[in-house]
């Protein structure tokens, strides 16, 4: 069988705990090897960085190296970043800015295999590079692969029910800045209409049986707020801010003395 995590997460919170994970926005596969033994998977950005697909191929060696989880938020809701991403070896995948319940099952219906959905067969790294046995790698990959849905948009928010009805959908995973911007508020993600927008999203994902996750920055004041709000799973920052913040911490120690 394919070497996979994403079940270690899984467990992790079916059983109550909070989970924590990295982004990872810089190139260079360093980085999450270094990581590995401090998280609990990798969010993988191809968002809102200048990162390839073969940058992120060393992303999700190092990740599986590591005995970490890696999830992948796609750019774009395009058939071809879901299939180039998961036939990479991406253990999940994250589908950003969507703004309907078709939109949404679209995108989940590409990431499983058929029956279950209309992902195209071409495995290549999941498959070991053939030595699995098809018809056991299929029923893993439709299994295991962790399918999540970003809530940005009010206009998803009132599709939320239909949503969480979607076969296949694991987790919703909120953005808060773009969701208050959604909301006409953005970077407000304390006001009270969003904190309760972002309560509602965990109730109601909690109650249809989806974990619900959120990105953030390397802010443990606000992460406190999302566990309050019901948040599971939380990417608490990125490499680069690991990166500022030691470094602020350090020198600033060492100019106190």
């Amino acid at each position: 069988m394919i070497s996979t995590h994403i079940n270690k997460m899984r467990e992790k919170l079916q059983g109550g705990e909070t989970v924590l994970g990295a982004g990872i926005t810089v190139t260079d596969p360093t980085v999450t090897e270094a990581l590995a033994p401090s998280v609990d998977f990798f969010w993988i950005d191809l968002e809102h960085n200048a990162m390839t697909t073969e940058s992120m191929l060393g992303h999700l060696i190092a990740a599986r190296a590591g005995g970490a989880p890696s999830i992948v938020r796609i750019p774009s809701n395009d058939v071809a970043w879901v299939k180039r991403v998961l036939d990479s070896g991406a253990e999940g995948i994250i589908l950003p800015r969507s703004y309907s319940r078709q939109e949404a099952a679209d995108f989940v219906a590409a990431c499983r295999y058929p029956p279950m959905g209309t992902r195209g067969f071409g495995p290549r790294r999941p498959m070991q590079y053939g030595r699995l046995d098809q018809q056991e790698y299929l029923q893993q990959a439709n299994r295991d692969i962790f399918v999540t849905v970003q809530v940005e948009t009010v206009e998803l928010l009132e599709d939320l029910d239909e949503v969480l009805q979607i076969e296949g959908l694991d987790s919703l995973v909120l953005g808060p800045q773009d969701l208050s911007g959604s909301m006409g508020r953005l970077g407000e993600t304390t006001h009270p209409e969003v904190i309760e927008a972002m309560k509602m999203v965990a109730s109601k994902a909690k109650a249809a049986g989806k974990f619900i996750g959120s990105g953030l920055g390397a802010d443990p004041a606000f992460a406190q707020v999302l566990i309050e709000c019901g948040v599971q799973w939380l990417q608490a920052g990125n490499d680069f801010e690991y990166m500022i913040h030691g470094c602020e911490r350090a020198f600033g120690s060492i100019r106190s003395e």
